[in-house]
């Protein structure tokens, strides 16, 4: 094994591995630069939940290193505070306080007394939630609840709207979460995101290619759909577990409504079959179309239009993100089927249950209203 001599990180070194994070490397990636193994440049990420800390900076009315050089110049001359204060155009008390805080006359050096300064400068601010615990309280409480803390930040606001000591951002969670340090929710509630790691990571994506024949483009939907003006058009796709187990899941675009459908395989013939059964339990007028990507299971798309009366649009090659809505509540199911799960073994009220709890939670996007409450004003509307 290759032996490497210990290495110490500058800032600049910092913030090349920050810019190169950012930028979506791996910690593979960014070690190599420095011929290192990944380990060594893991901690300054995990340190900072993998976001970025702010540059410091000196405040504009401290001291500078030049205006030390001049005070410890003019205590080797002998002149007096106040004259030495009258040459920088600061108060006397600014000067005997400088000195005070680094050893007096005899002991003060410049550099030395500037380092010290900077170190002193480092006062951690204390966060919303560590010094607010009944908030801190509230937010634990809807994280085991597997809500995102957007949208927990966004419920709080609609629900206290004039109590700020009840409310806080997003960003402040998910720092609290990421950098322990802050010492205000448990990391055990890290469990509870979408994504369960230690630290947040660059965005990425998956994509899929898929040829279906007769596919009718996503291009030819109508304009009532795209604007999610109208409700009864819907995005779907199959969320994969192990041992070739899926579920089909389904998601109303106006008012973002999940349900999800038990498949005992992933086969065109199963996969309508289910996909019909669960259509004919909707009113017509809140089932009007069905967006899907390329997945070989929708192959026999034209049986299922000829059994409901419900159009299917396919998504364009590579582009995940023209069914957005169901691409992010599929993610939000990894929470309760993590990858490597046998789905067969899930029954259909148990999807049930957990289609309902979705429902039930706040979106950003519906002013914090959830989809349960818009989906119930659509099916009174028909009514």
């Amino acid at each position: 094994m290759k032996y490497r001599s210990r290495i110490y990180y500058s800032e600049t070194d910092k913030a090349l591995m920050w810019d190169r994070w950012q930028e979506g490397e791996s910690l593979r990636e960014i070690a190599q630069l420095f011929d290192r193994h990944h380990s060594s440049v893991r901690g300054i990420f995990e340190r900072y939940g993998g976001m970025r800390p702010p540059t410091r900076r000196r405040s504009a009315r401290s001291l500078t290193l030049a205006e030390r050089e001049e005070i410890s110049r003019g205590i080797a001359a002998g002149h007096s505070l106040r004259s030495i204060a009258l040459r920088l155009g600061r108060a006397p008390s600014t000067v005997s306080r400088e000195l005070r805080h680094n050893g007096g006359r005899h002991a003060y050096r410049a550099s030395r007394a500037d380092k010290a300064a900077w170190d002193r400068a480092r006062r951690p601010k204390i966060c919303k939630l560590a010094s607010h615990r009944a908030l801190a309280r509230l937010v634990a409480v809807r994280l085991k609840l597997q809500w995102s803390p957007e949208e927990i930040a966004g419920w709080l606001r609609r629900t206290y709207p004039d109590d700020e000591n009840r409310q806080v951002s997003h960003e402040t969670i998910y720092k609290t979460l990421f950098i322990q340090a802050r010492g205000a929710l448990k990391k055990e509630l890290l469990a509870h995101l979408r994504q369960t790691k230690s630290m947040r990571h660059p965005r990425g994506h998956t994509q899929k290619k898929r040829q279906i024949k007769d596919a009718i483009s996503i291009r030819e939907r109508p304009a009532e759909a795209e604007d999610r003006a109208v409700p009864g058009h819907w995005e779907g796709d199959l969320l994969i577990g192990a041992n070739n187990s899926q579920i089909a899941t389904l998601v109303e675009r106006r008012t973002r409504y999940v349900m999800l459908v038990r498949s005992k395989s992933k086969d065109t013939k199963t996969v309508i079959n289910a996909l019909i059964k669960h259509a004919h339990k909707l009113p017509r007028e809140l089932y009007k179309s069905l967006t899907w990507d390329r997945g070989k299971e929708l192959a026999d798309h034209k049986r299922f239009s000829l059994a409901t009366d419900v159009k299917v649009y396919f998504c364009d090659p590579q582009s995940p993100w023209q069914r957005g809505s169901n691409e992010q509540i599929n993610g939000l199911l990894r929470q309760y089927f993590p990858k490597g799960m046998d789905l067969s073994k899930v029954h259909q009220n148990h999807l049930n249950a957990i289609a309902r709890r979705l429902n039930e939670r706040p979106r950003k996007t519906l002013g914090y209203y959830s989809p349960a409450e818009k989906f119930a004003e659509c099916v009174a509307s028909i009514s």
